[in-house]
Order: structure tokens, then sequence, then C-alpha cells
């Protein structure tokens, strides 16, 4: 009588491990190869959501010039292609830097998954706790960093200004 009743339930709760372990598979996999390529400035604006809002912001006169403090300095930016704050405010950043026509030393755009986390493991060296997290470094020497939104705007927060 137990067999009769184990055998289907055995049967079932294996049926629905397998289905969990082929989707989290797949899940993984496609996260991965997300994280791992390389990205661009271009290729993210490739991106219906983030190509939508860097075309619709119109960066302020005051920002333009504050954003150019950015010059010879390095731009780290921590961003998730599903976080909606990251799609707001990544492409602001990119409109900003390109209407004031500044090039920072570098600008480094690293996506991160839902837990935060990227396979080089700068978001350890970070300390990245939400998305998207902007640091500026000066030499190596972190100056400013704008998390999540800006408290005043990007231009101001970026630069002190």
């Amino acid at each position: 009588m137990k067999a009769r009743f184990l055998a289907p339930i055995l049967l079932l709760l294996n049926g629905c491990a397998l289905t969990d372990m082929d989707l989290g598979a797949a899940f993984t996999t496609n996260e991965q190869q997300a994280l791992t390529a390389p990205l661009t400035r271009a290729e993210l604006l490739q991106d219906p959501a983030f190509n939508a809002e860097y075309q619709a912001f119109v960066p302020s006169r005051d920002d333009l010039r504050k954003i150019a403090a950015l010059r010879g300095k390095g731009v780290m930016v921590f961003f998730g292609t599903w976080c909606h704050d990251s799609q707001r405010e990544v492409p602001r950043l990119l409109k900003l830097l390109d209407e004031a026509r500044v090039n920072p030393a570098w600008l480094q755009l690293v996506a991160v998954d839902h837990n935060k986390q990227e396979p080089s493991g700068l978001y350890k060296q970070y300390k990245l706790r939400y998305t998207p997290t902007i640091v500026v470094l000066d030499q190596g020497i972190e100056t400013h960093r704008m998390v999540e939104r800006p408290k005043r705007s990007i231009a101001s927060d970026l630069t002190g200004l």
C-alpha cells in the first residue's frame, strides 16, 4: 500500500525537479552570456528602453557646463539592464557626456545581474549595493558617487558643483 502511494508522489516530485532544473539552467546560461559580453555605449543604446531615454532626455545648460569637470577623470557605471533606475539614469549620463562633448579619461559600463554581481568582481571592490551606481575616480581615488538617482542632478552629484 505504501509503495502504491509513494511511487506517484516520487514521480511527481522528480518531474518538478527536472522542470525546475531545466528552467534554471536556461536562465543562468542566458544571464551569463549577457554578463560576459563586452558592453559599449553603442551596444547599450541598442536596447529600446535605454535608447528611448537617451533620445528623450534634454540636459540643461547648467548641467552641460558642470559635467565638463569629468574631463580627465575615470567613470565606472554599474547598472542592470533589467533595472528601471538604470534605464533612466545611465542614458542620461551618456547624453550629458555626448552633448557636452566630454570624454572622460575612461568610461567603463559594468552590467550586473539581479544580485548586483558580475564575473570580474568589481562589484565587491566598489561595494555595490544598488543600481545604478556611478563612481568618479581621479587618479584612482573615488571623488564622487551617485547611487540609484541623483540628489540634485547627475552633473552636480558627479562633480560636486
